[in-house]
């Protein structure tokens, strides 16, 4: 029993090495990793590594909530929260909607990417919120029926120099 503890550890080991040592592409996938996703789930179990048979360490319970994948092996994601906690996840509990935490308590979000505009609403410290269009600075998200432009350096979710359109 102990043997084959290790021998999952190793293959575990091997597999995390080598999908780190991938350039910026997802050997699966051959999308950019790093990249950010969302829960598609309410609940999605969390493994020490990328089979069923690792162990459960804690269990997502928050749809939406955005990840980082870090790493990719088969149908499996490695992949953190705003905290830095992760591990792997099916990618059937993935989505690749976007969405953003808000890291500022009453974040006001204004109607155009500019302090100056007019103020649409504020959202609390740990909103999660659709994201939409992002330029070099601001970005349009919405939670709640209320949407508008905030800071992209005070959501967590969207890479400092990630444009969308």
């Amino acid at each position: 029993m102990a043997l084959r503890h290790l021998a999952a550890a190793a293959v575990s080991l091997a597999v995390a090495g080598a999908v780190c040592a991938a350039e910026s592409r997802g050997p699966v996938t051959n999308l950019p990793l790093p990249r950010y996703v969302s829960m598609k789930a309410a609940k999605g179990n969390v493994r020490r590594g990328p089979s069923l048979t690792h162990k459960i360490d804690w269990v997502f319970k928050r749809r939406g909530m955005p990840l980082e994948i870090t790493a990719e092996y088969g149908h499996w994601r490695r992949v953190q929260d705003r905290d830095g906690a992760g591990g792997w996840v099916h990618y059937a509990l993935l989505s690749g909607v976007r969405t953003v935490l808000v890291e500022e308590d009453m974040l006001t979000v204004h109607a155009r990417p500019d302090a100056r505009a007019p103020v649409s609403a504020a959202f609390e410290l740990g909103v999660v919120a659709r994201l939409g269009e992002c330029g070099s600075e601001w970005c349009e998200i919405s939670a709640g029926g209320y949407s508008g432009w905030a800071p992209k350096k005070k959501l967590w979710g969207v890479a400092p120099d990630e444009l969308r359109e």
